[in-house]
């Protein structure tokens, strides 16, 4: 569906989103969806679908998207909302959210934006751990004291401490598919905000300490045509691109690990540093255990080799987070 074009806008005239510019995918493409993952995984559960071959579903707008942990995902117009399904038979870790987020983050219209970013000193789109594409902004003198300043210093209680927002530009949903109960592939599903950012209300950012941004608010951020965004489909070309890259990635580094080498997942971890959105910034981590909630504190350093975050607490002890909602602190 063509997108309405202005002076302001740096959206290119989207191309027609024929059905077949993806065929070795078997891509389809729906006007709406009520979810891509939910629809592509039902229709590969039912023998709709071929599960030994890739499957493409995008759509121009869902009714019922799906996030994280059963969160909404909104879904308006102007927007990517794409699934791909890839057979797969080995199991799934932490560390495939995070390498779709890499190859993702890759992407030819990411690199061009963050050399744009860069070049006028504004915050860069990374990967924040665990699941989504963005950034957050902070001023030069804020951004020095929340990196540079020794936690055992820092204290969170003080007035002057707040809470810094995550500008979020794209989400991944990954859900393994079954049959007769065992593992025959993946579904990764992807929301990319590109015309449109969701409108948040209390209710609807459901307690997260975000923001929705989109490729075209970023575009306005930077010079006046400094930047030419690519039609919608362009954007599934290289998304799905970077999620088939993702998915090879993941199967090297599976075929690795018994053989006790680490060339591959030694390389990504490298790699994954200069992507990093929480790299040296000072988090709040809210954990559920049961019922009650338990809180730490520290300064984000890297991921493990499982995927995991890991976070240098007050103190230096280093622990290993493997879920938990993320608030970075900062002081002003």
């Amino acid at each position: 569906m063509p997108l309405p074009a202005s002076q302001s806008d740096c959206l290119a005239q989207p191309e027609s989103l024929t059905l077949d510019h993806l065929p070795e995918l078997n891509h389809r493409h729906l006007v709406t969806s009520g979810s891509t993952n939910s629809e592509l995984i039902d229709d590969l559960q039912t023998g709709v679908l071929d599960t030994t071959q890739m499957h493409l579903l995008t759509a121009e707008t869902q009714s019922s998207g799906r996030g994280q942990h059963g969160r909404s995902w909104q879904s308006p117009h102007g927007n990517v909302y794409l699934s791909l399904y890839y057979p797969v038979h080995m199991p799934i870790s932490g560390l495939l959210s995070l390498i779709i987020g890499f190859e993702l983050a890759k992407m030819p219209v990411i690199q061009m934006l963050n050399e744009q970013l860069c070049a006028q000193g504004l915050a860069t789109i990374g990967v924040k751990w665990a699941n989504d594409l963005g950034f957050y902004q902070l001023s030069d003198k804020s951004q020095n004291h929340s990196r540079q300043q020794d936690q055992s210093t820092l204290d969170d209680s003080e007035p002057t401490a707040q809470t810094l927002p995550f500008h979020k530009l794209a989400g991944i949903l990954i859900e393994p598919v079954t049959q007769s109960g065992k593992l025959v592939g993946v579904v990764m599903g992807i929301g990319l905000n590109v015309k449109t950012a969701p409108k948040l209300t209390a209710q609807t950012s459901e307690g997260m300490s975000y923001q929705a941004i989109s490729l075209q608010d970023i575009c306005e951020r930077l010079l006046p045509n400094a930047v030419t965004l690519p039609s919608l489909r362009v954007l599934y070309q290289q998304m799905s691109k970077a999620l088939m890259a993702a998915m090879t990635r993941f199967e090297h580094l599976a075929l690795e690990k018994p053989t006790g080498h680490t060339y591959y997942l030694d390389r990504f971890l490298e790699q994954f540093s200069s992507m990093d959105a929480l790299a040296g910034l000072r988090l709040r981590v809210t954990q559920d255990h049961g019922n009650a909630e338990q809180t730490v504190t520290g300064f984000a350093c890297g991921i493990d080799t499982h995927g995991c975050l890991q976070l240098r607490q007050d103190g230096g002890k280093i622990s290993a987070l493997f879920t938990g909602r993320i608030d970075v602190i900062h002081q002003v």
